[in-house]
């Protein structure tokens, strides 16, 4: 039973339902707007904790904060907030389940007066898309990724939900022009939202000398050597491998390379890193260190950071963390990345899975003076504090749900496709 054509039967079941005036302010006698964010469910990652920043910007907005999910550890980060949680399964991808939770989010839109309806993943978009249109309040999605199409494109059924949004976030200008090529949607719904690092928390200047110490024991770094770090679960595409290969060819045995990430059970892919150094001489520089809880640390003890992400990125926060961090950082020039990166100025785009490339840019880094070395950090954090923090993306989310509530102009939409 192939869940696309399940989807695609519930689209033509609620043919019909669609109710005219999604552009109204909140619901008559309500002056307050309050949105309702939907996703599977509130564990961690980034979609995550992207739906409490908003619920937090929501708040101290002065408008009402509503999320619903599965749950998960961060729904005590909403409470923390001032945000309402509503548990409702909507992990499930069950056509069943889904039609059943068109009928709860309806409910809830209802009883919480609910003026907007924002969905962050496909199965509860689909029940929330319902429910909106139901309910005739405004509906917003957030493309977070490049959706598998599946065997033969048939999953584009499945993924297209995300289209039909009143308005659509894209989280890159590379999201917005994947969603137009791809979908052959009308560019004048699609908005680019970058999404946001806490610079406060990812700032150099509140990283005391005491949390670098320790990580420099814990990883046994000597003091004089230059290291190099990619952080990134340890999986293919993220290009482990490719940095191994570019760190033999750069033939600097003072370097010390840092693979930072959880290998999520898959033992023998990070075997096969630790083969792959032995096999090319570097095996003592190479470091496997595992998961890290102060990443803002990890990077002041870094020179360099690397994303060396084999496929695109949708947006590619290590590459907007290390320059929150003053770091210079290389990337590949695929995906979202050369939005991020001022190439030249806080870091170099080299081709995808090119260990040559990479190499040469690492040796370019490593090389730079203490003056090349401020002026890359100063141009790099006042660049992300500028465009990739958290308060941009709340600010740009809220502006979009303006466009639709109280009749804001279009935010900048020549961003989607530039």
């Amino acid at each position: 039973m192939g869940l696309p054509f399940h989807i695609a039967d519930l689209t033509v079941d609620q043919q019909g339902n669609s109710v005219a005036g999604h552009d109204q302010l909140a619901p008559q006698g309500r002056s307050i707007p309050t949105v309702l964010q939907v996703l599977p469910e509130l564990a961690t990652g980034g979609v995550e904790r992207g739906t409490v920043d908003i619920a937090q910007a929501l708040v101290d907005h002065g408008w009402k904060a509503v999320v619903a999910s599965a749950g998960g550890r961060l729904v005590r980060e909403l409470d923390r907030v001032g945000a309402e949680h509503v548990t409702l399964p909507l992990a499930s991808k069950n056509p069943l389940v889904i039609r059943r939770n068109a009928d709860r989010l309806a409910k809830v839109i209802a009883d919480k007066g609910v003026s907007l309806v924002h969905a962050r993943s496909r199965a509860p978009a689909w029940s929330a898309h319902m429910a909106a249109r139901r309910m005739g309040v405004p509906f917003v999605t957030t493309f977070h990724g490049t959706y598998n199409l599946g065997p033969f494109g048939l999953k584009k059924i499945y993924n297209r939900v995300m289209t039909q949004g009143d308005r659509v976030i894209a989280i890159s200008r590379f999201i917005a022009r994947h969603i137009k090529e791809t979908y052959d949607l009308d560019g004048s719904t699609v908005r680019v939202v970058h999404r946001g690092i806490d610079v406060n928390s990812f700032n150099p200047d509140r990283v005391s000398a005491e949390r670098m110490i320790k990580l420099v024991n814990q990883w046994r770094l000597p003091d004089d050597a230059p290291v190099i770090m990619l952080p990134g679960r340890l999986t293919r595409w993220k290009g482990q491998a490719v940095l191994i290969e570019a760190l033999a060819k750069l033939e600097r045995k003072d370097v010390r390379c840092l693979l930072v990430g959880h290998d999520q059970g898959r033992s023998s892919y990070a075997e096969e890193l630790r083969a792959l150094a032995r096999k090319l001489g570097v095996e003592s520089q190479v470091h496997l260190v595992g998961d890290c809880t102060d990443m803002p640390a990890a990077y002041m003890v870094t020179d360099v950071v690397v994303s060396a992400s084999t496929d695109p990125e949708a947006f590619g926060r290590v590459v907007a963390e290390g320059q929150a961090m003053g770091r210079p950082v290389i990337a590949p020039n695929h995906g979202a990345a050369p939005e991020i990166i001022k190439a030249g100025a806080t870091g170099w785009l080299v081709p995808p899975d090119d260990p040559e490339a990479l190499a040469s840019a690492l040796r370019q880094a490593l090389c730079m003076n203490a003056e090349s070395r401020q002026a890359v950090a100063e141009e790099a954090v006042g660049h992300v504090r500028d465009l990739f923090s958290k308060e941009s993306m709340a600010e740009r989310t809220l502006h979009v749900y303006k466009e639709l509530l109280q009749g804001a102009p279009p935010l900048d939409t020549v961003l989607s496709y530039d």
